[in-house]
């Protein structure tokens, strides 16, 4: 087994409440998550309350998108967010995520974590291609389109 983080953080110039609304609430990922493109009959459940702790979303589709399940574990509404990420396609592993939002500016600077370990097939992988590499660039994705997200997101919400 190998030990892995990845990290990237970005400046949004938003509420720390709209930025924790689109991360605490799974229904909204839709709107930036890097990953909600990969297919277009991504089959989504939703399960637990809609947002924060206990909030839960899994999700099957194909090759790309593969299979999961998301749960909040803990929230701090307006600074922070944790998550228990289950992959079960195309490979099984267990990650921690967590969105830390802290002000900075005019607005905030979020930072999205990822670690876990790779195992099996994975930490044969992860000496050619290691998860930062990997998954680095699917995370300044997500975060730019949450960027762009909250800085339009009007004082209604919409």
């Amino acid at each position: 087994m190998t030990a892995f983080t990845v990290e990237r953080s970005t400046d949004i110039a938003a509420p720390a409440d709209t930025v924790y609304g689109l991360i605490a609430d799974f229904h909204e990922w839709r709107l930036w998550s890097p990953w909600e493109g990969l297919d277009p009959h991504l089959h989504r459940e939703y399960t637990g309350p809609s947002i924060g702790p206990g909030a839960s979303y899994a999700w099957r589709g194909n090759r790309k998108a593969g299979a999961g399940r998301m749960t909040i574990s803990g929230a701090e509404p307006g600074r922070s967010v944790d998550i228990d990420l289950e992959f079960l396609k195309p490979m099984a592993s267990h990650n921690r995520v967590r969105f830390d939002i802290v002000p900075a500016g005019d607005g905030v600077r979020v930072t999205w974590t990822m670690t876990g370990e790779t195992t099996g097939l994975m930490s044969l992988i992860g000496k050619v291609l290691p998860m930062d590499k990997f998954a680095g660039k699917d995370f300044e994705k997500g975060l730019a389109a949450l960027k762009v997200r909250s800085e339009n997101t009007g004082a209604d919400g919409s």
